[in-house]
């Protein structure tokens, strides 16, 4: 699950589900190459490659895994590629998620750090904020408690795989199942009307775009909050048995809150998932072994999400900055300087994972940082795994002919987003 509700650098998600806290700290002497130039982030993927990473990425990281980088608005930074250093930086508390300390890494964003985080956006907060909201939402989103979704997420599955057949052969899948199935199940789960998607959805999607001015984004999520705001007052009035029934009558969240929880919850649950749905039949679709290998073996499933999340990386960047002076890797991070976190690179390190630009179902992708690290890793996880170990094996065996309806490089890519995927992905079949 993944959110965008302001302008602000990352696409790290949010949970409380992680543990850790490294010390960050390096091996070396502090001191950084004088004759170094700083490198710039490399945004553009490498034409007819719409699952790797940017081109430059992977030789960044083979020279060094954290480098001096310069920011669109001139400030100088860090970009942290290789896994390990990654895994580390986001583990460290002594790197701040606060927005208004950070640099944004992307051209065309912001000049100079961030506003604050909106209340209840729990990306943009450190400890001890973050803690009593992780606290209040950890429990509902538990292993054992997102398992027991299990049916009703292959209920809506099979809904939607029926409607595709019966309308015949050729669908747009991301409108036909991959973006109702997460959506359908976010709104159950924190008890928001599915019917009102109009007003929401459409909202969440400027407030995700890149290429939309900072008015479209403020008048999209003002739109966003407002449409919560009545919500929760129907919760006050008649706390309903869901998630937002729950906090309303249960925490000490103020009105405000709620609402900014509220609209971070359900912006997360529409996007990511979504896409990882599209993105990864994308990736399957162009690799018929793999797709084989899924359809045939049912219980390859799990593992096999792994790997997607590993591979694809939609959420692929994020933003930290250091609130004291940190050694790592031989380098002084010195406070104030904000560090750019490259997950997509991360993830293809080929000292963590053997031959990383390989699509392997079958791989132990254990550990990938697909879903982040460390205390703002993604809440919504275990229903992201649900929903896509259900899904995708789904729509393999019930459409045993699948196939893309326009050649590969003609899906239309989300460059233009926060989140990485797919606009949409035309695809066929062969009728029984």
């Amino acid at each position: 699950m993944q959110h965008e509700p302001t302008t602000r650098p990352e696409t790290e998600t949010e949970s409380g589900t992680g543990t850790g806290t490294g010390t960050g700290t390096g091996t070396g002497t502090g001191t950084e190459s004088k004759t170094a130039e700083p490198v710039t982030l490399p945004t553009q993927r490498a034409a007819g490659c719409p699952f790797d990473p940017p081109a430059g990425l992977a030789e960044l990281r083979d020279a060094s895994p954290l480098a001096r980088m310069t920011y669109p608005d001139g400030h100088v930074g860090w970009l942290a590629t290789g896994y390990s250093t990654v895994r580390s930086i986001l583990a460290d508390p002594r790197f701040s998620s606060r927005y208004e300390l950070m640099h944004y890494p992307l051209p065309g964003g912001p000049e100079g750090p961030l506003p604050p985080a909106p209340v209840g956006d729990m990306t943009g907060m450190d400890a001890p904020e973050h803690t009593r909201f992780r606290r209040l939402l950890m429990g509902r989103f538990t292993v054992r408690r997102m398992r027991q979704l299990s049916d009703r997420v292959r209920e809506i599955t099979a809904e939607h795989l029926d409607a595709m057949e019966r309308r015949g052969p050729g669908a747009d899948l991301v409108e036909a199942l991959a973006r109702p199935l997460p959506a359908l199940m976010i709104c159950e789960l924190l008890g928001v009307p599915y019917a009102d998607r109009e007003r929401f959805q459409g909202h969440a999607h400027t407030i995700m775009s890149m290429d939309v001015t900072p008015e479209d984004r403020y008048a999209a999520f003002t739109g966003l909050q407002e449409y919560m705001a009545e919500l929760v007052a129907a919760k006050r009035a008649a706390p309903s048995d869901d998630l937002l029934g729950d906090l309303a009558r249960d925490s000490d969240l103020t009105d405000e809150e709620l609402i900014g929880v509220g609209g971070f919850l359900l912006a997360a649950g529409l996007d990511t998932t979504a896409n990882m749905i599209a993105h990864g039949t994308f990736a399957l679709l162009t690799n018929p072994a793999q797709a084989d290998a899924l359809r045939t073996d049912p219980d390859l499933a799990p593992q096999a999400v792994e790997e997607l999340m590993r591979y694809l990386t939609i959420a692929h960047t994020s933003v930290k900055s250091a609130l004291e002076d940190v050694e790592l890797e031989g380098r002084l991070i010195k406070a104030g300087e904000s560090v750019t976190i490259s997950l997509e690179a991360a993830n293809r390190d080929p000292e963590r994972f053997p031959d990383p630009d390989v699509l392997d179902l079958r791989r132990k992708a254990t550990g990938h940082l697909g879903f982040g690290h460390g205390i703002h890793q993604c809440l919504g996880q275990q229903l992201a795994r649900v929903e896509m170990t259900v899904a995708l094996p789904a729509l393999l065996r019930r459409f045993p002919t699948l196939r893309l309806d326009v050649p590969a490089e003609e899906v239309p890519l989300r460059t233009d987003m926060s989140i990485y995927g797919v606009h949409r992905l035309p695809v066929s079949w062969d009728e029984n």
